[in-house]
């Protein structure tokens, strides 16, 4: 009893901690579970132009944060011999690049890869507003927006309704004279955003301009969008200021809050930066093998994806052996199929793999068949059991010679593969078949070269399955799962399948003789 509570405690270890690390790359480091996951990467470029003067040149550039709910798989910064170095202060990120003398046309560029992480939510900042700086309005201007407030106010009932009756009102097609005074005729988006902060700040309303891009493939000579940011006590909450509706839209990307400079050029003129969007659809797996491995993760940093590309492959496929194991412990002790011996079929299976099913069973067949014969004609010379198994490896090895030899010869490409077979595990079987025979008779061998032929057959299905070669390679963890399935099995002591339907043929037979 004491034994087997040690195993089913040792099991559910096993069970437990197979599991919780699948369930931890899949939840922590976003590892898919298809294959066939995707995910769209955005590549956003900023070009900067400016005309230097011939005197030393210091561009800054404000740079996106970085969120939870993005990972920022590159970023380039480009430039003709400027030196460059990345700013990190209370306000943001922030690009500088500088050289000694410039003169004319000059360009700098920023290139950011990024996307978006499905298992983490986007998070809203937050950092504690700041005391609303109250604006300085000559009397006409503060007496139209005393006005406008006044009116919002009455069908307000809290900063979020107030903002966005605010922001509808200077929207409106038909504006009033307040509403023209304060918008002015020639108002820009700058100058629109900096009046709804500025008036909401009159409020008593912290508020802040956000700046960010809309991602749309394919988009050249962009620019940022400008958005309010308003904190209404418990949080910040961000508005369209055309529409007034709250809420971060689709496919935005923040690149700046505050009401901070975007680009600051000393020493040049005319600058500009403008924005251009590129999507491409890219493997989820190798998005997150990527990003683990730049920021060292350790389950991924000491994991298979650390090896050469050349062990990688050749783990692709040891890694699938559990599967096949698992398949024949079923086999075996659940339904009771005989095998010629307990790996014969993973094996056979994974040479199938390389050579594919059909040609991999007629030559299966041909090279055993030939290798019993020759075996049962050794026989006769009364060989010590060393010496004959060592023949028999070396006839093997010439039958499988022969056979590609021959099918170089005839063009059939596929039949060369043969090389692909265990030769030892053959020699082994053929020696072990032939035994058999001698002992149980042809019928007893028919039925476990039959057995070890299906079980492998069903082993090669399963582990050419795409879904079991992604999980078993990305997960390797699984091979823990297989160990606690496996151990579980091993304390079956019940009816095989195939014992119930011969005990059930049998109770049939009596009960016919009953009657």
């Amino acid at each position: 009893m004491q034994t087997r509570l040690r195993l089913y405690f040792i099991v559910i270890l096993i069970l437990c901690t197979g599991i919780g690390l699948i369930l931890y790359k899949h939840l922590a480091l976003g590892f898919p579970l298809l294959p066939d996951d995707k995910k769209f990467v955005w590549t956003i470029e900023a070009k900067i132009d400016y005309i230097a003067q011939g005197n030393p040149v210091i561009v800054s550039f404000t740079l996106p944060p970085k969120e939870t709910n993005l990972t920022f798989m590159e970023e380039d910064f480009a430039s003709s011999d400027y030196g460059f170095s990345e700013l990190t202060s209370p306000t943001g990120r922030r690009a500088q690049w500088s050289k000694n003398i410039a003169t004319g046309a000059q360009t700098t560029y920023y290139r950011l890869s990024l996307y978006e992480n499905d298992w983490i939510a986007d998070q809203p900042p937050t950092d504690p507003p700041l005391t609303p700086k109250q604006p300085e309005f000559d009397e006409v201007f503060k007496t139209a927006a005393v006005t406008l407030l006044e009116q919002v106010r009455a069908k307000s009932a809290n900063a979020e309704i107030f903002t966005r009756e605010l922001i509808k009102t200077l929207n409106s097609t038909s504006p009033n004279q307040n509403q023209r005074l304060l918008l002015s005729d020639h108002a820009d988006d700058d100058y629109k955003t900096n009046l709804i902060v500025n008036l909401l700040a009159l409020e008593g309303i912290s508020a802040r301009v956000v700046r960010g891009l809309y991602l749309e493939d394919g988009r050249r000579r962009q620019s940022l969008t400008n958005f309010v940011e308003v904190h209404d006590g418990q949080q910040w909450l961000l508005f369209d200021q055309s529409t007034g509706n709250s809420g971060k839209p689709e496919n935005f990307l923040m690149w700046q809050r505050g009401g901070q400079s975007l680009l600051d050029v000393v020493g040049g003129t005319n600058s500009k930066v403008s924005f251009s969007i590129i999507r491409n659809v890219q493997s989820t797996r190798n998005l997150v093998v990527r990003s683990s491995m730049n920021k060292q993760a350790g389950l991924i940093d000491f994991s298979i994806y650390s090896l050469p590309i050349e062990q990688q492959n050749a783990f692709k496929m040891i890694l699938l052996l559990p599967i096949g194991a698992l398949i024949v412990v079923i086999m075996r002790l659940i339904i009771g199929i005989r095998t010629s011996g307990t790996f014969m079929p993973i094996l056979i299976a994974l040479a199938l793999i390389q050579t594919t099913l059909i040609t991999g069973i007629i030559m299966f067949l041909i090279v055993v068949s030939t290798g019993l014969l020759i075996r049962s004609y050794l026989s006769r010379l009364n060989l010590l059991f060393v010496a004959r198994i060592s023949a028999v490896i070396i006839m093997v090895i010439v039958i499988m010679a022969s056979i590609s030899i021959i099918s170089n010869k005839l063009g059939l490409s596929q039949a060369m593969t043969v090389t692909f077979f265990p030769m030892i595990i053959l020699a082994w079987t053929i020696e072990r078949m032939s035994v058999l025979w001698e002992e149980d008779g042809p019928r007893e061998v028919f039925i476990q070269g039959a057995g070890s032929l299906l079980t492998a057959l069903i082993a090669y299905l399963f582990m050419t399955n795409r879904i079991v070669e992604y999980l078993t390679f990305n997960f390797p963890e699984l091979m823990l799962v297989n160990l606690a399935f496996i151990l579980i099995l091993g304390q079956y002591t019940g009816y095989r399948l195939s014992e119930l339907y011969r005990f059930h043929s049998l109770e049939r037979r009596n009960v016919t003789n009953k009657r």
